[in-house]
Parts: structure tokens; sequence; C-alpha cells
């Protein structure tokens, strides 16, 4: 004879209910933005160092940009090339209506030789200005491309549930375009890529090697310095250099020129508002000791946090060569060039995404950062439309800053442990900006 236990009796009868199954938890879009990006992570790492080994200065992205393209195509997105010369687009529709937002990335190298022995080290030599030259990615763009990509995955698995449309915008030339040509942001915004459809918001971030991993900062307001290029050309008369007298030395004026220049910062700018640069980086004249050229040429950068000093630096260096020159019986020919615009992050918008970097990152890994005098031209993005650049950090946990080699130089290392929180920190912000979080 079969006996039922109690329960089993009272189940049997249909006095007693069975308890019903625990439904799954659905994952939260921070939960599942989290998980893809740890599931690309290995890929995004690879992909890195593939760029880092095979750099491509402004202009000249060729390989990177395939790279790129094909990537974007196999996660089904819709992709335009050759932009800004070798520009890459990718367009993600999400499933339902809703904002654009672009998330960009540049892809340029320097024209420095790598000096770090790791096994992906850049071997590459190319012409710049007429020189051969090592060519390296010495500012972190190689890690940009590759977090980009990654996100962009992210994103194509999240597609049927996005709010609105992610634009992806692989950048070249972010360094500046070489001499006699165009290039950078400004190209890309030229040739229409904040339109069709149009972007309400941009978002960028740059790693950096003085920050350590896990770390994000940001800055409402101006954060990057708004940057020109001059040059002088100091016209005097040659001669031999045993008879000086008979010369209107252009060597001389040019040196009390690049003496005269520095005075504008400390004696002109109000630098209790903000910080100003006024850099000679290139002095070059003469083919021999004993023989006085007729002409010198000089070349700086200006740097500048808010637009009434960007147009006093101008102004007072054209005053100043000028004058200098004519004092020394010389003349002076000066050109200013901008280069890059103020990095502008719209204090709304920041505001806005504060709460996502706080949460992709944690409070106390999220800091407000002092503005730098560096310069970047997302600026020119920023000029069109609200946009919210940020740093990443890129130095190896417990690493003292004071002794990391800086950007642009062939020390300059990227640990790949902090490009995880770098995809994450993209996709978040897009998938929060589309779906109207802080507002």
């Amino acid at each position: 004879m079969l006996r039922l236990r109690p329960t089993a009796l009272l189940l049997a009868c249909g006095l007693l209910t069975a308890p019903p199954l625990r439904a799954q938890k659905k994952p939260t879009a921070d939960g599942r933005i989290e998980a893809a990006a740890a599931r690309v992570e290995a890929q995004v790492i690879a992909w890195r160092r593939d760029i880092h080994e095979h750099p491509e200065l402004g202009n000249r992205e060729t390989r990177t940009a395939a790279l790129v393209a094909a990537e974007l195509r196999r996660l089904g997105l819709e992709v335009q090339t050759g932009v800004a010369h070798t520009g890459v687009v990718g367009l993600l529709r999400g499933g339902k209506p809703g904002p654009v937002v672009a998330l960009r990335a540049d892809m340029d190298a320097l024209p420095v030789t790598e000096e770090r022995k790791v096994p992906f080290a850049s071997k590459v030599r190319a012409q710049y200005n007429g020189q051969d030259v090592g060519v390296m990615h010495a500012c972190g763009h190689d890690a940009h491309v590759a977090m980009l990509l990654g996100a962009a995955g992210v994103l194509a698995s999240m597609k049927a549930e996005l709010p609105g449309t992610v634009k992806f915008i692989f950048q070249p030339s972010e360094e500046g375009p070489p001499p006699g040509e165009e290039g950078g942001a400004k190209l890309m915004v030229q040739e229409g890529v904040l339109d069709k459809p149009k972007v309400d918001a941009v978002f960028g971030l740059h790693i950096n090697a003085q920050t350590e991993v896990g770390q994000l900062k940001y800055r409402a307001g101006g954060m990057m310095a708004s940057a020109d290029v001059f040059q002088i050309k100091v016209k005097g008369k040659s001669a031999h250099g045993a008879y000086p007298w008979l010369a209107v030395d252009p060597v001389v004026a040019a040196a009390q020129i690049v003496v005269a220049l520095q005075t504008i910062v400390s004696r002109e700018v109000q630098l209790t508002d903000d910080a100003a640069v006024v850099t000679v980086g290139m002095v070059h004249g003469g083919v021999r000791n004993n023989i006085i050229p007729e002409q010198v040429e000089l070349q700086g950068t200006l740097r500048a946090l808010n637009t009434k000093t960007h147009e006093l630096l101008a102004q007072s260096v054209r005053r100043v060569a000028t004058n200098v020159a004519e004092a020394a019986g010389a003349t002076a020919e000066v050109e200013v060039r901008p280069a890059a615009p103020l990095t502008y992050n719209d204090p709304a918008l920041t505001a806005r995404m504060l709460p996502t970097l706080r949460r992709v990152a944690g409070i106390p890994n999220v800091t407000e950062m002092r503005a730098v005098t560096g310069a970047e031209d997302f600026g020119c993005y920023q000029e069109k439309v609200p946009g919210l650049f940020l740093y990443l950090g890129g130095m190896p946990a417990g690493t003292d800053a004071a002794r990391t080699a800086p950007h642009h130089t062939a020390g300059f290392y990227v640990d790949d442990a902090g490009l995880n929180l770098g995809v994450r920190t993209l996709a978040q912000l897009a998938v929060d900006y589309l779906s109207g979080s802080g507002r």
C-alpha cells in the first residue's frame, strides 16, 4: 500500500498548492552593459595592441580605417568611409524612436620613435615634414579606437531596446593634418558628420597616462585649452658674419622677439581668471656659422582657457613681433592659425550625466579636475552640439604619476586594464542619454 506524506497528501487533494517557481529577474541595462563589456574585453585589448603595432599618421590612417569599417559592418551598422579623408562613421538605429547621440574616437599616431620594449611596440617609420621619423601611438588614440569598437559591439547587442540612434565617429588627424592639408574634427564637421541624422549630444574620452586605472575625471565648462599655431618670418639683410654692420641681423631680432613674447602672459593676461601659454617651439635660420641669413622663421603655440584670453594672445603676438623687428631695422610677417577650439563641456549636460559616471566607475573614482592647457579638437563638435569630454585612467595602479612618461613622448604607456571602464562608460553614456536619464 502506497503511503503519502502529509504534505503530498494535501497536494494530491488540492488543499495545498505548490509554491510558484521564482521568476528570474531581468538584468538591468547596467548589468547587460557590464556583461557585454566583459565578453568583448579580450578583443578590445587585441584591437588596441594591433593598432598600436601598426600606427599611422594623420590623414593616412587607411589600415586603421579599414579595420574599423570591417568591424562595424560585421555588427550590422550602416557604415560611411572616406569622411574627411580616412574617417569612418557607423550608424546604429535603435529599435525604438528617440534622440541621436554621437560617440567619438580619434585614430592618428605621432612622429615619435617608441622606446618601450613591449611585444607590440611600433617599428613603423614614415615621412613627416620631409624627415624620416618613427611613428607611435604616443597619445593613446589606439586605445580610443579599440574602446569605441568595443562600445559599438555592446550597444549593437542591445539594438532592439535602444530608444534612439547612436553615431560612432572614428576621426582622423586629431593631432593636426599635414602641412597644406585639411583634416581632423573641423573637416569632419564641415562634411556633415553631425547631420543626417542630426546629433543631439556628443561624448568622448581621452585615456590619461597620469591618471590611475579605474578613475574618471571631468570638468564642466572649459576643460582643455584652445590652441593656435603662430608663424613669424623675421626678414633682414644678409651679410658676412665678420661684418655684421653691413647686415640687418634677423637672428638677433628673432632672439629679441622670443624673449619679448614671454612678457605677454606675465604682463598682459589676467592670470587670476585662467592660465595661458605662449611657447616658441621652432627656430629656423641660417646655413653656415659665418653667414648672417636674410630670414629667420619662428613657430609656436598659443593656449587659452577662455575666449577673451584667446583673442588677446593672437593680437599681442602680432604687435610684439612686428614692433620688436621694426626696432631692430627688420620686418616681421606674422600668421596665427587656429588649431583647436576650447574643449567646453556643456554644464547642463555634465550635471545630467554625472550620476551615470558615478554609477559606472563608483563615486570615489569620479573626480572633478582642473583645466589643462593641452588641446583637443573635440571642441569642434562641441561648438555645434552639447558635448562632454572625459579623462580615463590609463596608469597602472599604485604607480607614481610624477614618474610616468607623459603623452607625446617615446616612453608613453597605457595599461590595458583601463580599457574595460572606457567601453562601459561610452556605452552607458549613450544608453542613459537616449533613455532620458537625468531629465
